[in-house]
């Protein structure tokens, strides 16, 4: 990844997912947060944040967004596209918030003027009118102290839930002696996660024991519940067996 910064011509945009990686559920570590931060300042480029799963990685929305923040506090200016499909689950009523954060200078507010005049046009072209109901759930929340509490106590729930399967189900794999290692399972973090499964393995278990997921293994860890873990651990654990015997 550094690398490929590092490659990409000056001044490049260089998009990054905030936290909860889609679709690998792999994060940097802070540590590896700065030594990005630190090529992008070398390079001259613009960071573009995609925060569509904040909360849903530890469950902690200031965790969550140490990176974005940390960005800001080095003087970035960058801009972040927020969304609040997936953590006030509005999918039907997509709802987020465009953030762009300005550098300091004598012209900040000159600069802050372009920007939103800029904005405005491009709102215009492309979404015109968005559908509010979504829009204003989020407002309600947000700007309530006590909503924003439980919110905050849903997220942690959710994100927990999660971790719980992601236990649960590497735990279940390694008890079954399920041919390879499991560990990713449990070191990926997020909604989403990389089962390490081959496309063929795919196929079989999409055909024979009706569970999907994409082709490249990618599953969604919301979709496994206390009620259908067994199900898939067994059904991971017999198609693994017997491609490892032909």
């Amino acid at each position: 990844m550094k690398n490929a910064i590092r490659a990409a011509p000056e001044k490049s945009v260089i998009l990054l997912h905030a936290c909860a990686h889609n679709p690998t559920g792999v994060d940097p570590t802070r540590e590896q947060w700065k030594e990005i931060a630190t090529i992008l300042r070398e390079k001259s480029h613009f960071p573009f944040f995609d925060c569509a799963y904040q909360g849903f990685a530890s469950g902690d929305l200031a965790k969550d967004a140490w990176a974005v923040r940390y960005f800001v506090e080095q003087g970035f200016e960058l801009v972040i596209a927020q969304s609040f499909a997936k953590n006030f689950g509005l999918y039907g009523e997509r709802a987020g918030a465009f953030h762009f954060v300005t550098g300091p200078g004598a012209d900040a507010e000159k600069t802050i003027g372009r920007i939103a005049s800029q904005l405005a046009i491009l709102q215009r072209s492309e979404i015109s009118n968005p559908p509010a109901y979504g829009a204003r759930i989020a407002s309600t929340v947000l700007n309530d102290e006590k909503l924003f509490a439980e919110w905050e106590e849903n997220l942690r729930e959710m994100a927990g839930r999660i971790i719980t399967m992601r236990k649960a189900l590497r735990s279940k794999l390694e008890e079954m002696g399920t041919p390879g290692t499991w560990n990713h399972i449990t070191d990926q973090i997020g909604m989403f996660s990389f089962t390490g499964l081959s496309e063929k393995q795919v196929l079989e278990l999409r055909d024979v024991s009706h569970v999907y997921m994409t082709k490249n293994g990618r599953i969604s860890m919301a979709g496994l519940n206390s009620h259908n873990i067994d199900y898939f651990a067994k059904a991971v654990d017999k198609v693994v067996k017997e491609t490892q015997k032909l």
